[in-house]
């Protein structure tokens, strides 16, 4: 099965953007459904996007739509994770996540935005 590598958190300010990566190791990635969740301090994991092998197919959370962008380069092993008009309540853990037969999960990437 593959293994997740989260890349690009950091800190930003209200209403600017960050792209996360992750990049897949293994074979077949084109088949995993991928997918990012995230978790605030003190609360739960939540979904925030996922897509489906092909890239043609896409879900978000309702509060991420219109906002955040997922997308896949299956040539390059590697899901991204477009974030604008980021607000506070988006700082959190974010977790890249690939399913085929089981789940796989990244060790996150933190995205911390301040007001």
């Amino acid at each position: 099965q593959v293994q997740l590598v989260e890349s690009g958190g950091g800190l930003v300010q209200a209403g600017g953007s960050l792209r996360l990566s992750c990049a897949a190791s293994g074979r077949h990635f084109s088949n995993y459904v991928m997918g990012w969740f995230r978790q605030a301090p003190g609360k739960g994991r939540e979904f925030v996007a996922a897509i489906n092998g092909k890239g043609d197919s896409t879900d978000y959370a309702d509060s991420m739509k219109g906002r955040f962008t997922i997308s896949r380069d299956n040539a390059k092993n590697t899901v991204y994770l477009q974030m604008n008009s980021l607000k506070p309540e988006d700082t959190a853990v974010y977790y890249c996540h690939a399913r085929l037969y089981s789940d796989v999960w990244g060790q996150g990437t933190q995205v911390t935005v301040s007001s």
